[in-house]
Parts: C-alpha cells; structure tokens; sequence
C-alpha cells in the first residue's frame, strides 16, 4: 500500500499535466495570429459587363491573411505557430470596446467600398466615362492610444487638414507628410451633419522612425456611378487590400493584355485618384505568394515592399505608388 502512493501521486500528476497541455493546445489567449494564405486567381471572382478577357497563360492573384486568436500553447512556444506567423496584440486588430465579429464587419465594409473605388480607377484607366465625387477622409477607428482619441469619432469626415483641401485618403497624407511627431494639426471635419474644426496632435510612427501620424484607419468617402456594371465577390474576404488585383483584374477584362502570361500576385489598396496605400499583413503575404508560384508580387512602395524583400526569397518584389505604375511595370516584364 505504501508503494502505491507515490505511484498514485505520479499518475495524477502526469494526468493534470495532460490536461494543462491539451487546454493551452486549444484555448486561445487574447491576442490574435497572423497567418499566410495562398494567392488566388481574381479572375474567378470578378465579373464586367461586356467582359472581352484576353485569357491565354498568366492571370492576376490576391492574396489574404488569416487572421485568429492565438493559442496559449503558440503564444509560449512560437516553434508551434504555422510558417510565416506573426503575433499580433489585441489592440492592433480591433479598437478600443470592438468585438472580433464587429471588425469582420468592418472589414466587410472596407472591401465593398475597395471594389467600388478599383472599378471606378480601372475603367477610367480603360478610357471609359467614369463619374466620381470625392466628398472626404472618413474616419473608421482612432487608436485609443493617441491624442486624437479624445478629440476624434469613428464615422467623422475630414475635408481640410493644415489648411489644404483632403478630400482624398492621397490628400490627406500629403497634407501630413511634413509633420514631425508631436506636431499640432488642425482639422476641419463634418460630423452628424455639422462641420467642426478639431486640433490634434500627431505621434510617432511604430513602424518608421520620424513619421508623424495621427493615428487613425481612414477610408475613401466618395459618391461613384459607373457606366458598366462590375461585379465582385470574394465571398467572406474582407478588407481594403485586394483594390490593386482588383483593378489590374477589371482593366485586363476590357480587352487588354495586363499579365503578359505571367502569374502576377498584387496587394495594396486603391485610392480613388489612382495612388496604391499601403496593407498590412504583408509578410504573410509574401510567404503566401511565394508558396503560390508566382512570378511577381505587386505591392505598395516603401515599408511594405522593404519587408516584402526581406521574406521574398527568390519571388520578384515590384513596388508600387500608383495604378498607371503598375501598369507599366507590368508591360516590362518579359512576355510568357
């Protein structure tokens, strides 16, 4: 009897560790992952009224992050996380008082709005008569972090900024490309149907020394009419990031050769006159692509395309500012 005890003890010690690992293998902490897709075709999900289609080899690419809670187990031992994952705090995926499911919606939200905006450049680009009215900067979430927390609302309108005219998401960071971090900027915003003139001041940048920002996620406030009808639909994808594919996508639909029968992956969110933003998730991007056999990704010029090569391997890293950009690096790229 008295050897059974240590024996009994060893048992129930072995059990409660199995039970520990198997809770941390499966219930998530509070942070999120980021984690690589493949890249997918465009073509498959994006329809142009009166559709002239080059085909032939090639084709145009998205590419999309997973976004999921992490794990406790990946959280304390980062050899188990997929290839390519990247842990993310909480407050960078969803805003102060934001569920995950209120940010799927958001997110659903911004795609729509992409498409109608990457239409609108990729037919315009096609020479046909597209009608836009830029009517501001809307401002979709402020980090809670920042100054502009207390003086800035999701849903606000920014239409001027240091005195300059930003009505577009370009005007609006050019108004504030000259700005040092802790520098004050003046805002004339529309709120609630009231127009109101805010001051905030600017931080510092995580990702890049010396840049000001103001710490907003903004998007395109526009009124669109397109003369032919474009439909998209990548299903519950969403985001702002698949504009650029999608517009690459829409113009090769008019009847012109874009991917010279190369297998082109892209990434970056169109704006309205035409500039490519920048995305996140980018190195998970370009892990997605690489495993996808591309022959080149496409991507917004400066941080995202320095960490884009520094994950590229030997995938051909092209940057970007614009969509007439894109374009032409497309036409130099050697016919397959």
């Amino acid at each position: 009897m008295r050897g059974s005890a240590p024996r009994w003890l060893a048992l129930s010690g072995a059990a409660l560790l199995a039970v520990v690992v198997l809770l941390a293998a499966t219930l998530p902490a509070d942070d999120y992952l980021y984690v690589p897709n493949g890249a997918h075709p465009v073509a498959t999900n994006v329809a142009v009224e009166g559709k002239k289609d080059p085909g032939g080899p090639g084709g145009i690419y998205y590419v999309d992050v997973t976004v999921r809670k992490v794990r406790w187990l990946e959280r304390l031992l980062p050899f188990l996380r997929p290839d390519g994952a990247s842990l993310v705090p909480a407050d960078v995926v969803t805003a102060p008082g934001e569920s995950f499911r209120d940010r799927i919606a958001e997110a659903r939200v911004e795609m729509n709005r992409s498409e109608q905006v990457a239409a609108a450049v990729a037919l315009r680009a096609g020479g046909l008569d597209v009608t836009t009215r830029p009517l501001g900067v809307l401002v979709e979430a402020v980090a809670v972090d920042v100054p502009a927390a207390k003086v800035l609302e999701s849903g606000d309108v920014i239409v001027r900024a240091a005195g300059r005219q930003t009505l577009t998401v370009s005007e609006l960071r050019r108004a504030t490309g000259t700005l040092r971090p802790g520098d004050e900027l003046v805002l004339r915003l529309r709120r609630d149907g009231k127009t109101l003139d805010r001051t905030v001041a600017t931080v510092r940048a995580p990702d890049e020394a010396g840049k000001a920002i103001i710490g907003i996620r903004v998007a395109q406030d526009a009124k669109i009419r397109l003369p032919v009808k474009v439909d998209i639909d990548l299903g519950n994808v969403g985001g702002p990031s698949a504009g650029l594919p999608f517009a690459l996508q829409i113009y090769k639909e008019l009847g012109n050769d874009v991917d010279g029968g190369n297998r082109v992956a892209a990434t970056g969110e169109i704006e309205l006159d035409g500039n490519v933003g920048s995305v996140g998730g980018i190195k998970q991007k370009t892990y997605g692509v690489r495993s996808s056999g591309a022959d080149v990704f496409l991507v917004p010029a400066g941080e995202n395309a320095a960490t884009a090569r520094r994950y590229a391997g030997g995938l051909r890293i092209v940057p970007v500012e614009s969509f007439e950009q894109a374009l032409h690096a497309l036409e130099t790229l050697p016919q397959k």
